[in-house]
């Protein structure tokens, strides 16, 4: 794909940090991966490179309080005015049904000023009935999208509710059926929806998740979520992992911007390699944790551990294009001031990961009655947000926790809590900080 190496188009970098010194007999290599973006913006002239479809809640409890349906399509025709001329789009009503609100007939309109009013002048029209059935409405995405002639393919989901009128069985058919076809970000909003669906729905589709507890908050985050989609150049790229023989891989993670354990979407790719899926690239930079373990060798030797690539497919339908690559080394040395020294970023990024599960292990005792088990898991939390400054996680903490010392932990779990703010804490739980270079 020749145009990435265009000056005008984005270009992508690979920096690998590493201890790449382990002790006679070491095993266990970890790496953080940087993959940054810079230089694009030829997305905004190519015109028609990309497709939308929102997903917009239409069940009977939009209605409750009215302010929920009002917020939704306020947000939606400001999400709408944030379109670029030549993006294909589509609104979708979701309830136990999916119906085209716009253009209608199966088709995706092609932004303009003329079809961004007739959008918004379609959604005046929406009312609140019926029940929810999720993966009916990305079913319906998808076959919009999938007419579509446009590099990135996108959604936006907003739900208020529970998934009532269809199994969990259904959604994840839906799910797996999307899934690499199109990314989509999902928002709940009220209290009244499930946080492990909407995470599992952005998860799954490569997207964001979050909670928008007021409505009147929706306006300013659709904008921002369409923002983010126009700034997406490149689609469907990947994180190829190759090893040598006897090199075993513990694990792929991103853990900037959020953690995602990607090493369950391993597609093989031949010998020794596989591919993990990031999504589509704007200018951005992600973080990514891998951990292998190499055969025992002997003081003085080292060997590659891994190579790591990005690559994407080639629209010709030849051989994937690498648009960079890093490698992670492994040497080993009888100084022991080498081999024990951890990196800095592999130490920062453990942290925030073990951060990200303290709060989920600390929130299900809670919800279970296990108060002990909450305090111990969610001081452990509070302990490593304010070790690592992850000041907005430790904000959320101080919802659910009085901190009595963040440095050692100690808090006490808080009397009431309000509703938005556990979910808040639980849905913004993977979201992490970069580590202080």
């Amino acid at each position: 794909m020749a145009n990435f190496s265009k000056p005008t188009g984005p270009r992508f970098s690979v920096d690998v940090y590493q201890n790449e010194f382990l002790p006679e007999g070491g095993r266990d290599v970890n790496a953080i991966v940087t993959v940054t973006t810079t230089g694009g913006g030829s997305a905004a002239a190519a015109g028609g490179s990309a497709a939308v479809v929102l997903m917009l809640d239409c069940s009977g409890s939009m209605d409750y309080p009215a302010t929920k349906m009002r917020g939704a399509r306020e947000a939606t025709a400001a999400a709408i005015d944030t379109l670029r001329d030549g993006t294909s789009f589509a609104v979708v009503a979701g309830t136990h049904i999916a119906r085209e609100v716009y253009p209608g007939g199966g088709r995706l309109a092609v932004a303009d000023a003329r079809t961004r009013a007739e959008a918004k002048d379609a959604l005046r029209a929406l009312s609140a009935s019926g029940g929810t059935a999720i993966g009916t409405w990305l079913r319906l995405a998808d076959r919009l999208l999938s007419s579509a002639d446009a590099a990135i393919r996108h959604g936006i989901l907003l739900t208020d509710g529970r998934n009532e009128h269809e199994s969990p069985e259904d959604l994840r058919a839906a799910l797996d059926a999307c899934a690499g076809r199109f990314t989509c970000d999902a928002r709940g909003v009220g209290t009244d929806w499930e946080v492990e669906e909407v995470r599992g729905i952005a998860s799954a589709l490569l997207g964001t998740a979050d909670i928008v507890a007021d409505p009147a908050g929706l306006a300013a985050d659709f904008t921002t979520m369409m923002e983010g989609a126009m700034g997406k150049e490149v689609a469907d790229v990947a994180l190829r992992l190759w090893t040598p023989v006897g090199v075993e891989i513990g694990f792929v993670k991103q853990v900037a911007p959020t953690v995602e354990d990607l090493s369950g979407r391993r597609t093989e790719a031949g010998p020794r390699a596989g591919d993990y899926p990031t999504g589509s690239w704007g200018d951005e930079s992600r973080d990514y944790h891998v951990s292998v373990r190499v055969p025992q060798a002997a003081v003085g030797q080292e060997m590659l551990a891994a190579r790591v690539s990005l690559i994407v497919p080639d629209p010709a339908g030849g051989a994937p294009v690498t648009l960079s690559q890093g490698l992670v080394r492994a040497v080993w040395t009888d100084d022991m001031v080498m081999s024990t020294a951890i990196n800095a970023q592999v130490a920062h990024y453990t942290g925030q990961a073990e951060l990200a599960d303290a709060i989920q292990q600390g929130l299900d005792a809670r919800k279970s009655g296990d108060r002990d088990g909450a305090t111990a898991k969610l001081g452990r939390a509070v302990q490593l947000a304010a070790a690592s400054g992850n000041a907005d996680t430790a904000k959320l903490l101080s919802k659910v926790v009085d901190v009595v010392d963040a440095a050692t932990g100690t808090v006490r779990l808080k009397a009431k809590v309000a509703e938005a703010d556990e979910m808040t804490l639980e849905t913004r739980s993977t979201k992490t900080v970069r580590v202080k270079k």
